[in-house]
């Protein structure tokens, strides 16, 4: 009968990150049902979901003596025994009764999935509890006639290649995936398959592959969210039948947890045109196509492909997800509103897998058929690889060549079935007991070994890992002995002490000397990088308890010396996390890591940005120098009105390629540039494996080739305050990069005009703005020229800017073979109404001219082709040209250059102001002065109030009020003149002197 997979959710608690963000849980469960809300939608309705089981892991929980996580009274948190008693035991229960069982995590990068799965510290995942929880009914055994034998591997996927993580050493290009030609299963030609014998057996060959896993991925640069683990448990049942026969019932326990599933839009990669190239996401992707066609299947959809061949995680799990197996499902969730995008994708996904049905069966056979099958088919495949290949017969239509392809590949496959049968009969042969025994005595021996290691780390001065995966840090260890202890490169001339492989690691890297007083670091060779607490390693240096060391561009180290731990610096924390050397490390940078609590979600998210990306860009850097590729790249930030793309305008951290042989520059988004990395991962794993096509690689798969395209020069900010008292704007303005530096000037002028675009002048000034409010208003942009200091825009420049409200920019015409291009380019913006709103806007804000730059793929300076990138790099790092810096700091609190930009525009502005009025005040007392000259008879009040009004009644307040004085006294005056006692007109010069003289015509 077809039996559904199961599927669980589970949300867990916030991370640091997310509390520092201010999350809200958008998150919500009732028994059954899952609920999620998008928290930045007012309004938004919630989406329902029903699952199996919906875990609330997110709070209501205390720590017990032991450090467990326990429910609180009277809550639905859901322990991590919680979920094994529901999910574990079942996977148990069904191997037990012989069916293949498999239980696999799913979820995005962070959202808790090994926690669930392995768990961390005394919280025990599903794995570790299974393990423990088998070990005890083997114990318990107390049938004669009945023998159960259990094996372990354990294995990962990267990047479409198996590793075996229970050997140290695995083939270039990993494993190979074979299909058993008689059953249709896939399986890894070659991986360990470990008999052991308690669960404590099981706890340390999972440690073990932990250390390995952690050793490759840091050799091969690869990122461990991107990679699924898959424990594989066979748990053998054999028992004599009522005619004295042995049968042997096998069940296969898959426990696999899943690599991230961050979609490409999360990260903004999807307009990178090698999106579709890099598998990092490949095996996600073929997994949601298997599981969507499955589901479909089981609708009574007819004719379906059920595409298991399109990754080796899909054709691993062929009978996990659609044969003889029973599936259990868990989806890790993240709670906060910040990941609503990829949580929802994530219960969508769950929700389409509920509706797979297998069709699991006991799988039991007798001894004795199941090895006389395995002779019989041993004996074709032998007759097959002698005599006539099948393909023989005729080729198809096949040329030689591909014949002879053809031929060596099922040739592969015969010689891999025969040896993989021989394997499963010598294991069918050989005594369960002297299998157990064995495996028990190596166990012990190899106890034995960590046990004195241990101890000797409690008294020896040694080194230990960090990883951004917290599950594998701390389980790599290289003791510091007395004397010189040299770090380097294996290879067939030297055998260092302490052996790194991997990315900008020398032969000779570092040296530690121990003597009396302690133990000292120093480069082995010049040029060799190493830091130590953030800063470079140029000379000897004294180590200190917990100091944080950095060999090459990934190999993290913290330094223990816990004889002489009270020589630790004050400050240190407790606990070394990968965050904590990755900050230190930005810091030496030039970057700023933290403001106190000041900083707000968009500079949080601008430094949670920069501290992830720095570390990515390290390594892509070593990876072009070890390939040669001539490019260099840094982390740089780009302030929300400079930020041409869509999406959110804040403060946006992105990364600058620089060809270093022709001066060409690309900014890449931080989704776009992620993408390129793995590429970039991809490509040297190619070369390490001695892929011969990477000198034959066309240039537009090369994830470190772009064609040549504009490239943004630099920034000028025209604040608007002008606008506001009726004043143009015109004034050459500076065009600045991301790092504040002056990269020309721009000339740009911005009046008051009239519908037709004429400039209004000096008599459109009002000193008070609120006179605008409710009339009509008209003002010109007009970007004149500019003048670019670097000669490499000289092949062509152009301008683009966008107002509030526009939909698109606008975009000047491109003028070429300059470096003072002449746009003369206009603009009219009409606003119907001027409210308050629209003065607040003048008053606050600016218009942002972006300055581009057109690049052309020019000849590359042959004198440079010659160099290497690492010489080429140095090269720019000596003459300033790559500078991590302290302008990056300063753009993660308040930009300089736009706040001393606002205040410069304000003195101006002021300065016009002022200007303006003096010039008004000039001519009011021109006109009284030249009135008080005239004759009296000449003296005629209405053309000297009409004067007046002209020269005042356009201008501010001020002078308005000034002027009706003026004339209020002048009437005043003419009236008491008319009435002297004697009344007789007084004497003309008089009455001229004294107008001259008013002090209503003493400005003030």
């Amino acid at each position: 009968m077809a039996e559904s997979v199961k599927v669980a959710v589970r949300v867990r608690p916030f991370n640091q990150r997310e509390i520092d963000r201010g999350s809200k849980c958008c998150i919500k469960m009732s028994g059954k049902s899952t609920s999620i809300t998008n928290l930045e939608q007012a309004g938004s309705e919630p989406k329902q979901f029903t699952f199996d089981f919906s875990y609330w892991s997110h709070d209501s929980f205390e720590m017990d003596d032991n450090g467990v996580s326990q429910p609180k009274a009277g809550s639905n948190y859901a322990s991590q025994r919680i979920v094994f008693d529901d999910l574990g035991q079942g996977v148990l229960n069904n191997a037990y009764e012989g069916f293949n069982t498999s239980l696999f995590a799913y979820g995005q990068t962070g959202a808790g999935k090994s926690y669930s799965m392995v768990g961390y510290g005394p919280n025990k995942g599903i794995v570790p509890i299974t393990c423990d929880e088998l070990f005890k009914t083997v114990e318990g055994n107390q049938n004669p006639d009945l023998k159960y034998c259990v094996s372990f591997s354990m294995l990962e996927i990267y990047n479409e290649q198996v590793r075996d993580l229970l050997q140290k050493n695995n083939p270039k290009g990993g494993l190979p995936v074979r299909q058993n030609p008689s059953i249709g299963a896939f399986y890894v030609q070659g991986l360990t398959k470990q008999v052991v014998g308690s669960y404590r057996e099981i706890e340390a060959k999972m440690e073990e592959g932990t250390s390995n896993r952690t050793v490759a991925s840091t050799a091969m640069n690869a990122t461990s969210s991107r990679a699924h683990t898959v424990v594989t448990i066979q748990f053998d049942q054999i028992k004599k039948n009522e005619v004295g026969e042995e049968t042997k019932r096998t069940s296969i326990i898959n426990l696999v947890d899943l690599a991230g599933s961050e979609r490409a839009a999360s990260t903004g990669a999807t307009g990178d045109r090698l999106k579709e190239g890099a598998n990092i996401n490949k095996s996600l992707s073929a997994l949601g196509n298997v599981i969507s066609a499955l589901a479909d299947a089981s609708t009574g959809k007819k004719n379906v492909r059920v595409p298991y061949r399109d990754s080796v995680l899909t054709k691993l799990l062929q009978n996990a997800l659609g044969g003889n197996s029973k599936t259990i499902m868990i989806a890790a969730l993240s709670p906060a509103d910040i990941n609503f995008d990829e949580t929802l994708s994530t219960l969508r996904y769950a929700d389409r897998a509920k509706q797979i049905k297998n069709k699991a069966v006991v799988n039991e056979n007798p001894m004795d058929k199941l090895i006389r099958e395995l002779k019989e088919e041993n004996d074709k495949l032998k007759k097959a690889l002698g005599g006539e290949m099948p393909m023989d017969s005729g080729s198809g239509g096949m040329s030689p060549e591909e014949a002879a392809k053809m031929r060596k590949q099922m040739e592969e496959e015969i010689r891999a079935q025969l040896e993989a049968n021989m394997a499963a009969m010598t294991e069918m042969q050989q005594s369960d007991v002297d299998r157990t025994a064995l495996a028990r005595q190596q166990f012990n021996e190899e106890q034995l070994r960590l046990l004195e290691k241990e101890k000797e780390k409690e008294s020896t001065p040694h080194i230990t890992n960090l990883n951004e995966d917290s599950m594998l840090s701390g389980v790599i260890h290289h003791l510091i002995k007395e004397g010189e202890n040299i770090v380097g490169r294996k290879d067939k001339e030297s055998d260092p002490d302490i052996c790194l492989s991997g990315l900008s690691i020398q032969k000779s890297h570092a040296i530690f000397v121990r003597d009396s007083t302690g133990v000292l670091i120093r480069p082995g060779v010049v040029g060799a990088k190493t830091k130590v607490n953030g800063q470079t390693l140029n000379g000897d240096r004294t180590l200190t308890h917990k100091d944080r060391i950095l060999f090459g561009s990934n190999h993290m180290y913290v330094y223990y010396d816990f004889v002489n731990k009270d020589a630790t610096p004050d400050g240190t924390p407790a606990d070394i996390t990968w965050e904590f050397a990755q900050k230190e490390i930005a810091q030496a940078k030039g970057f700023q890591t933290g403001a106190d609590g000041k900083l707000s979600k968009e500079q949080q998210l601008a430094q949670e940005q920069v501290l992830e990306l720095l570390p990515m860009v390290s390594e892509s850097n070593a990876i072009s120098e070890e390939l040669n590729k001539h490019k260099s790249f840094e982390v740089i930030l780009i302030s929300g009105a400079a930020n041409p793309g869509e999406g959110p305008k804040g403060t946006r951290v992105m990364v600058k390629m620089k060809n270093l042989v022709n001066g060409n520059t690309w900014l890449w988004e931080r989704g776009k540039f992620m993408n390129r990395r793995y590429l970039m991962q991809d490509m040297y794993q190619r070369f390490l494996d001695g892929d011969e096509t990477l000198s034959d690689l066309p240039q537009d798969e090369d994830p470190f080739w772009d064609p040549a395209s504009d490239v943004l020069i630099g920034t000028s900010s025209a604040f608007l305050q002008a606008l506001a008292y009726g004043i143009d704007m015109d004034d050459p303005i500076l065009i600045t990069d991301y790092k504040g530096e002056d990269q020309g000037q721009m000339f740009v002028n911005i009046s008051p005009c009239d519908e037709k675009g004429k400039c209004m002048g000096d008599e459109y000034f009002v000193e008070d703005a609120a006179e605008l409010l409710g009339k009509p208003y008209y003002y010109k942009i007009t970007i004149k020229s500019s003048e670019i200091r670097d000669s490499k825009y000289n092949v062509g420049s152009f301008i683009k800017y966008r107002l509030d409200g526009d939909e698109e920019y606008t975009i000047t015409p491109t003028v070429t073979k300059t470096l003072e291009p002449v746009f003369n380019h206009s603009r009219v913006v009409k606003i119907d109404k001027v409210t308050q709103d629209t003065l607040d806007f003048f008053e606050n804000s600016c218009i942002t001219f972006l300055q581009y730059g057109c690049q052309e793929d020019r000849e590359s300076d042959k004198s440079l082709v010659k160099l290497s990138t690492k010489e080429l790099r140095q090269r720019e790092m000596s003459s300033g040209g790559i500078r991590p810096g302290n302008a990056l700091s300063r753009q993660l609190t308040r930009s300089k250059v736009d706040e001393s930009s606002a205040l410069k525009t304000e003195i101006l502005l002021l300065k016009r102001r002022n200007d303006i009025l003096s010039k008004k005040e000039k001519r009011i007392q021109a006109i009284v002065t030249e009135w008080g000259k005239k004759p009296a008879e000449e003296q005629k009040f209405e053309p000297f109030y009409r004067a007046i009004s002209a020269a005042a009644f356009n201008t501010g307040t001020m002078l308005k009020s000034a002027a009706t004085v003026i004339t209020q006294v002048i009437k005043a005056k003419k009236l008491m003149n008319n009435m002297t006692p004697n009344g007789m007109q007084p004497d003309n010069q008089s009455t001229a002197s004294k107008a001259a003289g008013s002090k209503a015509c003493v400005m003030m």
